[in-house]
């Protein structure tokens, strides 16, 4: 595999790029927005076709290169379905997969440094990219972003410490100029979550951290909320918080409404969209009673039918492509429209009737 480590001084990020030499199949893990024409530069030269771009996790520190490189390449962006960002091309989850050439890279939710963090593993290669998550001899910070030191304490040792000893570490980030760890150094070694430390050393560990705020923090998260390419949400939006539901808007603009208020609102009043895929509206988790299945794909053509100025509910897994869909709409001239707070995870979690049936999208 071709593999090239690649290092923001400013930041003091780590991106990587992976490839598959016979194909030229390539993805990058954690772009720099300022080393844009370094990385670029890099995939040109290599003869690569750059086919994902991915973040470990929505970025307080740097500003992520990921919507210029789609632009550049056609590449798709890919973030975790949990961090709540309506930018990207894929939403994944624990145990999808991102195949390039002969390789694969698999998804591993590691919550707690933000709720939206992940590890890449790449089996054949025995590497695992961690992000924030683990870093070498330390790990993400817990005290903003929503962070949980115990979710952070499971998903390190849940999700990174469960692979072999041997398997190399490549951190997100590196203050003292090293470069990788393994699995097993870090089990041994790291004073905040090795050494047999308990959950509870841990999180007292963390709560007495007092890290300043990262200086490029106000620019940075509005910014990856949309792939790191800053551009006004449509006009639109803020005239979406209507007397018909408590629609509050997220910290990226989407227009949100809690299951709670849902769950009061009468029957009939709100049309309710769910725009995940037919397997996943009839699968585990169920659906919303009433809502219609019209995946995200479709949505756009599926609306054109449907009055603007009645109110459109969005529902899908976690809220991540309803929020998306709802910017959608939004655009599209539709007055009234919301998406599902924390989507189907949430609506479960409240121990809220669901059904798993078939309904046809209504056109009237």
């Amino acid at each position: 595999m071709l593999f090239r480590q690649l290092f923001d001084q400013e930041s003091s990020t780590y991106s990587y790029l992976l490839a598959d030499p016979q194909t030229r199949e390539a993805l990058l893990i954690d772009p720099v927005l300022e080393q844009f024409g370094r990385d670029s530069t890099l995939v040109e030269e290599l003869g690569l076709r750059l086919l994902y771009v991915l973040e470990t996790h929505v970025h307080a520190d740097h500003v992520t290169g990921s919507g210029l490189l789609r632009e550049r390449f056609g590449a798709q962006s890919v973030v975790s379905e949990r961090a709540g960002v309506v930018c990207p091309d894929l939403q994944v989850k624990q145990g999808d997969v991102l195949q390039f050439g002969r390789h694969v890279l698999e998804v591993r939710e590691t919550p707690g440094h933000t709720p939206g963090c992940l590890a890449y593993v790449c089996l054949d290669a025995r590497m695992v990219f961690t992000g924030d998550a683990l870093l070498i001899r330390a790990c993400g910070r817990t005290d903003f972003q929503h962070g949980d030191a115990s979710a952070l304490y499971r998903s390190v040792h849940g999700q990174i410490f469960s692979l072999p000893d041997d398997f190399s570490v490549y951190p997100g980030h590196d203050y003292k100029g090293r470069t990788m760890s393994t699995v097993g150094e870090e089990k041994s070694l790291n004073p905040r979550l090795g050494l047999h430390k308990s959950q509870d050393a841990f999180i007292e560990t963390m709560r007495e951290l007092q890290l300043p705020h990262p200086r490029k923090i106000a620019i940075a998260l509005p910014a990856n909320a949309r792939c790191g390419i800053l551009q006004p949400m449509p006009d639109t939006v803020s005239e979406l918080l209507h007397d018909w539901a408590a629609i509050e808007l997220s910290p990226v603009d989407v227009p949100e409404l809690d299951v709670e208020q849902l769950s009061q609102l009468p029957s009939g009043d709100v049309r309710l969209v769910d725009v995940r895929e037919p397997d996943e509206y009839r699968g585990e988790l169920g659906h919303v009673v009433g809502s219609q299945l019209v995946p995200l794909s479709t949505l756009l053509a599926s609306a054109r039918p449907w009055s603007k100025d009645a109110p459109v509910l969005l529902i899908c897994r976690s809220g991540g492509r309803s929020g998306k869909a709802a910017l959608q709409l939004a655009a599209a001239g539709f007055k009234r429209v919301a998406s599902l707070k924390g989507g189907m995870l949430a609506w479960q979690a409240r121990a809220l009737p669901v059904e798993r049936g078939y309904i046809e999208a209504r056109q009237g």
